[in-house]
């Protein structure tokens, strides 16, 4: 059964709300307010929905992906911020219609004498700017930190929110639909709670990880070594990732995702961070001894999707990171190609060749720019002989990442075959 069945399952059940308590509808502001409503209980179902995507629940962490969660995410964003915006349209405009008065006038005196309903414009401004900020062209000139406060304003609009949905809802009047509604929102703080609070701060008492060295690889690029306790306990796979708070000044408000680079050792974790942001930047600069909490392992970009004997792991940038630790550990025939601007930037070289040669694999480096390097299916072709029958790992920037699919796609490689990880979450 797909993941997304029972997300599309409750949007039918919410449907069918509207649907019970509305005997007819006639004349235009009816079909408006109809609209509004509809819109509404949309919004209200997505929100939670949205927020369990992100709540770092192991089953779908590690049978979906973060990397496509991210993305349904995302996608599920933009869907709710319109859903909000037409609600919120389709209902002054319908009351006014009612009422005989201006749009303008209605929707001041629905947001001053309504109950809960300054909270909900608060909650509408919120999401609405949540959505401006999250836009790609917006996105792109933000650090990651930077979006990751703003995104948190999303928690406090939905708590302002479901007291209006509540207060004023007409299709979750008293009786099983509110009990539902207010189970599935409960039941989500409850679970972001356990899998965002409880949990990262159980396994930070347990396992104690600091830092133990920050080891340069590369231009701009170090590795950081976590020692701690137990740290076989933590069942860490090649291919997944962590989200690291490292406790210093500038880094302990935030957490971000970092692939393992190395298969787990029983004493120690390595990561390596590539300088994109003040973030990053300030992780090249810590000392050994720093303490670090850390949430996971997640992710499903792992050995478990491994189907076929034949194997490439394709990587540029930092993206090689996961894919390190896999080439160590997939069994099969297995190449690598990392593509890089230049020699100086080809990250693990020795590594990489030492494996290579303990395993027999293939280790190839497509160096230059696009121009120089040329169409990266015709540069596959020539090294991967029988590319068709391969299963590809693919791990790098997003344009590099949806180019890689296309050529992967055009070379007969099904798509079924083609894991990704995409390292713009």
């Amino acid at each position: 059964m797909s993941y997304q069945s029972p997300a599309r399952d409750g949007a039918a059940a919410v449907l069918a709300l509207w649907w019970q308590d509305t005997e007819r509808i006639t004349g235009a502001a009816q079909w408006l307010t109809g609209a509004g409503r509809i819109t509404g209980l949309l919004a209200g179902y997505a929100a939670p929905v949205l927020l369990l995507l992100m709540a770092r629940l192991p089953l779908l962490e590690r049978g979906v992906g973060a990397d496509r969660l991210a993305r349904w995410h995302a996608w599920g964003g933009r869907y709710l911020v319109g859903l909000v915006a037409v609600h919120v349209l389709t209902v002054v405009w319908g009351y006014a219609l009612t009422d005989g008065r201006g749009p303008l006038g209605e929707g001041v005196d629905i947001v001053l004498h309504w109950p809960e309903m300054l909270k909900a414009a608060l909650a509408t401004l919120l999401l609405l700017g949540t959505g401006l900020v999250s836009a790609r062209a917006a996105r792109r000139r933000l650090g990651h930190e930077t979006w990751y406060y703003l995104h948190l304003a999303t928690y406090l609009a939905v708590a302002l929110g479901f007291g209006h949905q509540l207060a004023t809802g007409t299709d979750l009047g008293p009786g099983p639909a509110r009990l539902g509604w207010t189970a599935l929102y409960l039941g989500t703080a409850l679970l972001l709670g356990w899998y965002r609070l409880v949990v990262p701060w159980l396994r930070d008492r347990r396992h104690r990880l600091t830092v133990a060295e920050v080891r340069p690889e590369g231009p701009g690029v170090v590795s950081v070594f976590l020692t701690g306790r137990r740290l076989p306990e933590l069942h860490a796979e090649p291919g997944q990732f962590f989200r690291l708070q490292f406790r210093t000044r500038e880094l302990r408000w935030a957490a971000n995702p970092y692939s393992l680079s190395a298969p787990a050792h029983p004493h120690f974790l390595r990561f390596t961070v590539k300088d994109l942001g003040t973030h990053s930047a300030a992780v090249a600069a810590m000392r050994p001894g720093t303490e670090v909490r850390a949430e996971g392992p997640y992710g499903a970009f792992t050995a478990r999707r491994h189907r076929t004997r034949q194997v490439l792991l394709l990587g540029a940038g930092v993206g090689i990171t996961p894919l390190r630790a896999l080439f160590e550990t997939l069994p099969g025939e297995l190449t690598l190609v990392q593509r890089a601007h230049s020699a100086e930037d080809v990250l693990f070289r020795a590594e990489l060749a030492l494996v290579a040669g303990r395993r027999g694999a293939r280790v190839h480096e497509l160096l230059g720019s696009r121009a120089e390097t040329g169409d990266l299916g015709t540069a596959l072709a020539r090294l991967v002989p029988d590319l068709a029958r391969h299963e590809v790992y693919l791990c790098g920037p997003p344009e590099f990442s949806a180019e890689a699919v296309r050529a992967l796609r055009a070379a007969g490689v099904p798509r079924g075959r083609i894991h990704h990880e995409s390292f713009a979450l």
